[in-house]
């Protein structure tokens, strides 16, 4: 059975930690990627004390704490005022209560570390320029069409290929993510560039009416990854610098100064609009399932899109390493596994994005007064439920 290829749609963290997974455990997995190389964005990343113990479970957690940042603390300040809200403290208690450490990264260096690690096992291959268009599930084995007319033959078909996936849209149907309405402007500059009078070793949201800015350090603190969100009517057109430093000039004029001079280091050729999806069921659909964003999109309130997506790739490899070969069964268990915890982190995402990031007026004041009675350890109790992990399958073998 495990000479049967797994085929993975989606060469992104996802689809690399299920590769990676499925190829330790002796399967052969090929992994279609449409760019012309494996690579990445080049920005920050956040991953909470969920995702470590997953990333040890295929070797790399000591390659990417190596390489990764470990903030104090997790700030949201008011955007008009630079004043505390609240705090996540992300220190040694923190670390012993959860069992791992809050980490940043750059996607880059996590990629990488990931490609490396599947290019070290032999059952994994890494196919470049492999834009997959569609699949075909043939009973016993499936074929998947590339965009340059090549049909590709597997054992079951993985989607890990993101919000817009064209494997979702075979098992689900086409439709579109939902828009929010902002758009995200990011960029990296030396660390020497960043504002004094701010929190430099930390990771910190400021947010306001509207709008609101993510800050964190990487690599051993020498650059500095800057996240700029805003609302506007023209999220789904295409403008230019200066419509958009325009925007974001009348966005944030009445926003503190630290964040105006972020403001002003911004990098405006691109911006991205912000979308997600709601929960919904069916994830898979005979030897075809989906995983991560192509199943379970969030917005990146909790910061935990990617966090999601390695805890899907170490639960589905685990459930198709012990099913026997019934791959449907193992889909449904996957999906059954998954599902509400999945849709929590989407629905508490949406809830804070709306209610808590985004306040204005009264709605600030009864927020930042209600996180002002609050203790660290109130703050812990109510991420417990994510920052505690999820539970991997113990197959037959143990």
């Amino acid at each position: 059975m495990r000479d049967r290829t797994i085929l993975i749609v989606g060469g992104g963290i996802g689809g690399l930690c299920t590769a990676l997974a499925l190829g330790q455990a002796g399967w052969n997995v090929r992994v279609l990627e449409q760019a012309p190389q494996f690579g990445a964005i080049g920005y920050g990343i956040q991953l909470g004390p969920n995702v470590v113990p997953m990333l040890a479970r295929i070797g790399v957690a000591e390659r990417v704490l190596a390489a990764s940042v470990l903030p104090g603390n997790v700030w949201m300040l008011d955007a008009l005022t630079g004043q505390a809200v609240t705090c996540v403290r992300t220190d040694e208690a923190f670390r012993e209560r959860y069992g791992a450490p809050y980490i940043v990264i750059h996607r880059v260096d996590l990629h990488n570390i990931l490609v490396d690690a599947c290019r070290a096992v032999p059952g994994v291959h890494l196919d470049e320029d492999a834009a997959v268009t569609g699949f075909e599930d043939q009973g016993d084995h499936v074929v998947v069409t590339t965009q340059d007319g090549r049909r590709i033959e597997g054992a079951i078909v993985i989607g890990a290929d993101g919000i817009r996936s064209r494997i979702r849209t075979q098992i689900l149907g086409t439709s579109e993510p939902v828009p929010t309405g902002y758009v995200a402007h990011r960029t990296i500059v030396p660390i020497e560039k960043a504002p004094k009078q701010i929190p430099l070793d930390d990771v910190v949201l400021w947010g306001g009416p509207g709008f609101h800015i993510v800050h964190y350090p990487l690599r051993s603190s020498t650059i500095f990854n800057i996240v700029a969100v805003f609302q506007t009517e023209t999220f789904a057109q295409k403008g230019d610098v200066e419509s958009y430093r325009a925007e974001l000039q009348r966005t944030y004029a009445n926003a503190h100064p630290a964040m105006r001079e972020m403001i002003a280091l911004l990098d405006l050729e691109r911006r991205w609009p912000i979308g997600d999806r709601p929960p919904q069921r069916g994830w898979s659909k005979g030897r075809a399932v989906l995983m991560g964003d192509a199943a379970h999109a969030t917005l990146q309130s909790l910061a935990q899109g990617a966090g999601m997506a390695i805890e899907d790739a170490i639960i589905l490899s685990a459930l198709i390493d012990d099913c026997g070969g019934d791959y449907p069964a193992a889909f449904r268990t996957f999906e059954s596994e998954r599902l509400v915890r999945t849709a929590r982190v989407q629905m508490e995402s949406r809830f804070l994005w709306e209610h808590f990031y985004h306040t204005g007026d009264v709605e600030t004041q009864v927020r930042n007064a209600t996180e002002a009675a609050r203790s660290v350890e109130d703050v812990w109790e109510c991420l417990d439920w994510l920052y505690k992990g999820a539970v991997v399958p113990v197959g037959k073998g143990g």
